[in-house]
């Protein structure tokens, strides 16, 4: 890279608004990491309790580096404990009486198998919030069924509006499903964490399937289908609400993407593109229209595009005030003005890569920001300072001996 994110150093004793609030983290892979991520950068303190191997979201490796680990479990401690016996089990439920958080990723029925059912963990702690984190929900028919991100992205309907009509569904190429439910259960978190500590509440189960987040994002698809009796088709990039919305390429090969979701700027772009005859030509008067004819109105402005390269383009429909932009990749992401100015993508210290490309605090909150305390740590990094003090030296030294603290195995 020629131009480089801004640099940030952690700062390992900077305050949060969740500062005190402990967080022990039983998740694996993707939606939970996601989810303890927000709290971490916020302050709170997320354990990771990891099986003697670690997270399986650590075998996500490009060129043998944990880059998924790294950008997904900053601000953390790690615990290494081996829950199949009755020890490490003890170790949790002695964790989540000091914790105001516990998350979770097993397939239903998983937690009660090892004693620590919601029931358990409230007798140990009438307020501890507990999310559970699973593919189709804690009951119904699939219930048992394994909540992998894909499985959802297809049967929530998203896949299936995803992609264009002659060609096979398109299911999202990042972690959609997973990502969905993490942000939707941060928002809960914080319902049932203000319940704990402004009203005086109990605790409270989180049931939080990959599924209800992600099809709730189809918005009004079921009473659109109620009224009409059909099925979205698929449409590329096209939309169904509003034309012109799409991507054209440019002169030079790239990419532009088009919104003109209003009717004046709609028009903006007809008379921009030397057309200014068509406002007033009853296929692309209104919206309405103008989505019926989409096909020929995407033709007269790709041909438009096409004959600009991408600069030109973005700087002509830019001066013009539409709504234009290009489509990026992450090797031009890595390298524009906006993007490394706005600090979007920065640069932290990192003793494999030496410096790790990711995302900053997200969002940025004006009064009680978020930090960066420390980077993700190594498997059962913290297992004697958070450990030793909770179990006592001489117990502590006895489950260490016995395997059921580990320090982690060799990959």
């Amino acid at each position: 890279m020629t131009k480089r994110p801004a640099k940030k150093s952690f700062t390992p004793d900077a305050s949060g608004p969740l500062n005190g609030v402990r967080v022990v983290d039983l998740s694996r892979l993707v939606a939970g990491n996601v989810l303890t991520l927000q709290l971490a950068d916020f302050g709170a303190e997320v354990i990771k309790v990891e099986p003697p191997e670690g997270d399986t979201l650590r075998s996500w490796r490009v060129k043998d580096v944990e880059t998924a680990w790294k950008v997904y479990s900053r601000n953390k401690k790690s615990v290494a404990l081996d829950l199949r016996s009755d020890g490490g089990r003890a170790i949790v439920r002695q964790l989540a009486a000091s914790a105001a958080i516990l998350v979770e990723s097993f397939r239903p029925g998983v937690l009660e198998d090892m004693g620590l059912s919601p029931a358990d963990l409230h007798r140990v702690n009438p307020k501890l919030v507990i999310v559970r984190i699973s593919g189709w929900g804690q009951d119904g028919r699939y219930r048992h069924k394994p909540g992998f991100g894909t499985l959802i992205e297809g049967y929530s309907g998203f896949a299936s509006m995803n992609g264009f009509a002659d060609r096979e569904p398109v299911l999202p190429p990042m972690y959609l499903a997973d990502c969905m439910a993490a942000l939707n259960g941060y928002g809960a978190v914080m319902v049932a964490l203000r319940e704990v500590e402004v009203n005086g509440g109990m605790g409270q189960v989180l049931d939080l399937p990959l599924f209800d987040p992600l099809f709730s994002m189809l918005g009004p698809q079921a009473a659109n289908y109620k009224l009409t009796s059909e099925v979205k088709v698929r449409t590329g990039s096209r939309s169904t609400n509003a034309a012109p919305r799409n991507v054209y390429e440019t002169k030079d090969g790239h990419w532009v993407c088009l919104s003109a979701s209003t009717q004046g700027m709609a028009e903006r772009v007809m008379a921009k593109i030397g057309r200014p005859e068509l406002v007033k030509d009853p296929r692309f008067a209104t919206n309405l229209e103008r989505v019926k004819n989409g096909v020929e109105l995407d033709r007269m402005i790709g041909a438009f595009i096409a004959a600009r390269d991408l600069a030109e383009n973005l700087k002509y429909f830019d001066e013009a005030g539409v709504t234009i932009g290009p489509v990026y990749d992450i090797s031009q992401i890595v390298q524009d003005d906006y993007v490394l100015e706005r600090e979007a993508l920065i640069e932290i210290d990192d003793p494999e890569m030496g410096d790790l490309p990711t995302h900053p605090v997200v969002p940025r909150l004006s009064g009680t920001p978020g930090a960066l305390k420390s980077s993700a740590p190594r498997v059962g990094e913290h297992n004697e300072v958070l450990l030793k003090p909770l179990l006592g030296e001489a117990e502590y030294a006895k489950l260490r001996q016995a395997g059921v603290i580990s320090k982690g195995k060799k990959k």
